[in-house]
């Protein structure tokens, strides 16, 4: 696959995050959660701080067919401290996943459960 191919591939996964986002968040805008360049360093999905303090996650995406969930989850942890690591992740005609440590998972469903 060439490299131009692979990284259109990642920026499609970046602006669905951000969409989705979005969406569930109508007031929020495009300059409070945008998809960052390819290749820059840090976050996929850039939040502004409105923006974290409701979607409180630091968005690695990857688009692959092949993925090393060990290193993406690395790479996602090392991103934003100040946020929770959440790897978004799809291959070639499959839907999105999501993956994040499963102490923040049950932290979340904890606050979730606390709002019943």
């Amino acid at each position: 696959m060439k490299t131009s191919s692979a990284k259109a591939k990642g920026r499609f996964l970046q602006k669905l995050v951000v969409s989705k986002i979005l969406n569930l968040f109508p007031n929020l805008t495009n300059r409070q959660v945008k998809s960052t360049p390819m290749g820059c360093k840090g976050d996929d999905v850039q939040l502004s701080e409105e923006a974290a303090k409701l979607f409180p996650f630091s968005i690695e995406c990857k688009c692959q067919e092949s993925l090393s969930i060990w290193a993406a989850l690395k790479q996602a942890e090392g991103d934003n401290r100040d946020l929770t690591p959440l790897l978004v992740f799809k291959r070639n005609r499959s839907e999105v996943y999501c993956a994040l440590k499963f102490e923040d998972f049950m932290r979340i469903i904890s606050e979730h459960k606390e709002c019943d």
